[in-house]
């Protein structure tokens, strides 16, 4: 068995119940929608597929005590912005960013020693890493968040 796969899924069904964890993120997103009260607001797109994500946080002694996205753009972009606020909503600044940065380490495939499997719902996206075109598709809302954080830890 390979590291980070379920005991006893074959792979065709895992595959299958990695697509159903995106299409439930992108059909249901969780935190999805504006943030009158923000702290910080960033926008990035990816002008070769037409992916746009806006990341609003607020910061909150040191930590992110609220996280939400908004935009549009294909399931994988959608799914990964859904599924980044749920994994950095309550960490430190500090260290969200280090996730942030270590997950894009991960679907650039970087880092990569069997980490997938520590990263839950996550792990799912694992397969686009092998199409780089949709690497930044999975990537944007993390490297917004990067962005928004270090503005907030800036300003704040």
């Amino acid at each position: 068995m390979t590291a980070g796969k379920p005991a006893g899924i074959p792979e065709p069904q895992l595959d299958d119940l990695y697509q159903e964890i995106i299409f439930d993120h992108y059909r249901s997103p969780r935190n999805k929608g504006p943030m009158p009260d923000a702290m910080v607001s960033c926008q990035q797109d990816n002008p070769f597929c037409g992916d746009e994500i806006t990341v609003e946080l607020k910061v909150a002694d040191g930590v992110v005590s609220d996280l939400m996205f908004d935009g549009r753009g294909c399931s994988i972009s959608q799914a990964s912005a859904s599924m980044m606020t749920e994994e950095l909503q309550g960490k430190p600044v500090d260290e969200a960013l280090e996730f942030a940065a270590h997950f894009r380490g991960l679907m650039q495939g970087k880092d990569d020693d069997g980490e997938w499997d520590e990263l839950g719902d996550l792990e799912a996206l694992k397969g686009v890493t092998k199409f780089a075109v949709r690497v930044k598709c999975a990537t944007l809302a993390w490297s917004t968040f990067a962005e928004a954080a270090g503005q907030a830890s800036h300003d704040g």
